[in-house]
């Protein structure tokens, strides 16, 4: 999984390296069988975002997108419309992607996080729960978070040192620390789609779609 990832990533017009920040020794591995580049890291870490705040500390770049792993069916272009939405808008210091969501059942499950947006496209919240109400169906449309961001470096570090949040542990998403320490995260619609891998009924839904056999 982490080598489709990686190399879907590498396909992305803008990205100039890409690098996995791992804790594990086995990951790590795997990525340089693979003739990729990881990054051993500290264990200790809260989140994601965290742990690519150690390595950003040596790496010579201004951008830095954080693509979670467990994400094999990224697609290039959703990488490209994260970094568009800090390289044209220098107010923007952190960005990420959203979808509208069209199965009912998303809207519903937990494991798909859902977000709010102002008319500028700055996210008001993220959640696992429906958001937002909606009392007359079709009178508003609904996104579905996908967890992928973009940072500035200097914002980045400055994020990482920020203690965690209420609500950011109550709904263990990182990106509420953000939010509640009054920054802006900017939402990009996208056209893409992808499926987290959570669950193994999650990773064999990927395997049907990319027809790779169960091992």
């Amino acid at each position: 999984m982490i080598e489709h990832v990686y190399r879907r990533a590498a396909e992305a017009r803008g990205v100039d390296a890409v690098v996995v920040a791992t804790d594990d020794e086995r990951i790590a591995a795997a990525v340089e069988r693979f003739g990729g580049v990881a990054r051993m890291t500290q264990s200790l870490h809260r989140t994601g975002t965290d742990r690519i705040a150690e390595i950003a500390r040596d790496l010579p770049c201004g951008i830095l997108v954080n693509v979670q792993g467990d994400l094999p069916l990224v697609e290039a272009g959703m990488i490209e419309q994260v970094v568009e939405a800090l390289t044209t808008d220098d107010t923007v210091r952190m960005s990420t992607v959203c979808r509208r969501i069209i199965d009912p059942a998303d809207y519903a499950n937990p494991d798909v996080v859902k977000v709010v947006v102002d008319r500028a496209g700055n996210a008001l919240y993220f959640s696992r729960s429906p958001i937002p109400y909606v009392r007359d169906v079709g009178r508003t449309r609904v996104f579905k978070h996908v967890g992928m961001y973009g940072y500035r470096r200097d914002f980045l570090l400055e994020f990482a040192a920020l203690p965690q949040t209420d609500l950011e542990q109550a709904e263990s998403l990182e990106q509420l620390r953000a939010l509640e320490h009054g920054i802006r995260i900017r939402t990009v619609e996208t056209q893409y789609d992808s499926i987290e891998v959570d669950s193994p009924d999650d990773l064999e839904r990927v395997r049907r779609l990319m027809a790779v056999p169960a091992r």
